[in-house]
Order: structure tokens, then sequence, then C-alpha cells
């Protein structure tokens, strides 16, 4: 009896250790928090996370930090994510790239958006823009597909991240149009160059290309949205064109699996509150972004529908995993 009571005691000391490893939700958060945003610096989606950030900390009485990690596909990023202890003190700001199109583009991912990670929260979404240079002949949609008919591959398109990828094969197919890739890293050196005219035309969130579009550095040709951006209402949509095309930018605040379902809530409460405020309604408006407000259920089911749309417009398009 004494030896049963002693190991039950060992066994019941060695589950509250366990316990312990990961934050009890009454506890957190107890120190500062780190929010992975596996973008550089300046893009739409980053900004996103810097403002999340922000109005975090002061709502969780804790300093909440961006940590950026740009580079493939968000898979960096998501990687510093995974790696993470299941604890509450890491987030990642996950994005249409690295939650969905990256399950269906990337052969051998090294991590299951799905399996791996948890939504908290939908933050929003956001319009695409396909652009060329302020200098370029180009002036029309209708002309950007003419020169490119007429010179199959010749016209070199900007490539940052497979989304924009995926998106930008989906209106080639539809249009009969085939551009010669050139990959970057980043969206900043990207919409550089395209101002420069060492690239021909890219596509972007609006966001990004804004301030250079309204000074003339870059013009939009058309949007990715259902219907028009406020900013830009005299460019057109690209659903005008191909009634079956839309597409957004979208993001979401995702934890690892594990993370206690009360951290995930609590934190998904406050994100709520920060962006139905007239401070976040505001953002949103000058982001040009829908708020995308799903709780973890939700975020769960659109991701999921996202992934099938998505594989649906690569095997339309041919594209295969690489």
């Amino acid at each position: 009896m004494h030896r049963r009571n002693l190991i039950g005691g060992a066994a019941a000391l060695a589950l509250l250790g366990s316990m312990g490893a990961h934050a009890q939700p009454g506890d957190w958060p107890s120190r500062p928090i780190r929010l992975v945003s596996p973008f550089a610096a300046g893009s739409t989606s980053d900004t996103s996370a810097r403002f999340i950030a922000q109005h975090l900390s002061t709502a969780l009485g804790q300093p909440v930090t961006v940590e950026n990690f740009p580079g493939a596909d968000g898979r960096l990023g998501m990687m510093q994510a995974k790696n993470a202890p299941a604890d509450g003190y890491t987030m990642v700001l996950g994005s249409w790239t690295n939650l969905a199109v990256n399950a269906v583009l990337i052969k051998d991912m090294p991590y299951d958006p799905v399996k791996d990670f948890k939504p908290v929260a939908g933050i929003g979404r956001s319009m695409l823009g396909v652009a060329v240079s302020g200098q370029s002949p180009i002036t029309t949609w209708q002309e950007l597909v003419a020169a490119a008919k007429k010179k199959p591959g010749e016209l070199n398109y900007g490539n940052f991240a497979t989304g924009y990828r995926l998106a930008t094969e989906w209106f080639s197919h539809l249009a009969g149009i085939r551009f010669t890739y050139v990959p970057y890293r980043a969206t900043g050196q990207m919409n550089t160059d395209l101002a420069g005219r060492q690239i021909d035309v890219a596509m972007d969130g609006v966001t990004s290309m804004s301030a250079m579009a309204k000074s003339g550095q870059l013009r939009l040709l058309a949007v990715t949205g259902e219907q028009r951006h406020p900013e830009f209402p005299n460019v057109p949509t690209l659903k005008e064109f191909y009634p079956d095309y839309t597409v957004y930018g979208w993001s979401s605040l995702m934890v690892r699996t594990e993370v206690p379902d009360a951290i995930a809530e609590r934190v998904a409460a406050e994100v709520q509150k920060i962006m139905s405020s007239p401070e976040g309604k505001d953002f949103a408006r000058r982001a040009g972004s829908d708020l995308l407000l799903r709780n973890t259920d939700r975020m769960r089911e659109f991701q999921v529908q996202q992934i099938n749309t998505f594989k649906r417009v690569a095997e339309a398009a041919g594209m295969k995993p690489e």
C-alpha cells in the first residue's frame, strides 16, 4: 500500500511537472509575447502584424514584439513559430500564402498549416493589384493583355510569393497569356524595380503599391476584389473582365495547435475588440481591407475552403507542386 502511494505520488508530481511546461491560462500572460511576421517590414501583412501587436500590448498588459522572418514563401516564419514552445508566448501572423497556397504548390512542406497550427482569430482580407511602371507605355489592362499576346513569355513579371504566383497564373490562364517570372525575396525591391522598369509588370497588395501609385511611380491596371478599390475608383476589377475571378490576400493570427484553448479564446476576444473599434475599422479602410473577424472554428473552415479553392485553380492553370 505504502509503495503504491509513493508511485501514485511520483506520477502525480510528474504530471504536474508536465503541465507546468505549458502556460496555464490563469497565469497568462506573465511575460512579453512575440508575434512572428513571416513577411518583410513594410509589406501589407507586416503592417497588420504591427497594428495588432501595438494594441494587443495594451489589452494584455505585456509587450507584444513583432519579429520579421521573411523569405521562402513564409516558411521561415512559420517554422520559427512551429519550433517555439506551445506556451502562448509565440504567435504568428498567417496569410493566404503560408496557410493555404503553400499547401497546394510546395513539395515536402516542413509544416502542416492545418495540423500544426490553429487559428486564433481572422484579421482581414485585402485586394491585390496588378501594376506597371508609371513610365510604361502600357496604360490599361487591355493593353497589357495585348502586349503579352503579341510577345508570349517576353514580359518580365515580378513575383515574391506563391500566393501572388497562383493569382497571376489564374488570370493568365483566363486571358490566354504568359509571362517570364523574376523572383524576389520581398515586395520593396520588386516595386522599386517595377517603377524603374527593370521588370514589366507585377502583382502586390494594393496597400503596398498605394503610395507609389498615387505619386505616379506605378500605374495600377486592375485590382482583384469583388468591387473596385475605394482609393482607386477608376481602376477596374479583374472580375469585370473575368466574372469568376476574385482573389484576396487574407491574414489570421495563429498559434501552435497545443496552446490551451482558453489562451486562444482570450486573444481572439481582444482581437475582435481591436478590429471592431473605430481605430481598427479606420485601419482596415485605409488598407482597403474587409474585416475577417472569425473565431477558431469559423477561421479553420475558411482556411480549408481556401485550400480547396486554390487546388482547383492550380489544376485549371496546370500548376503542380514544386
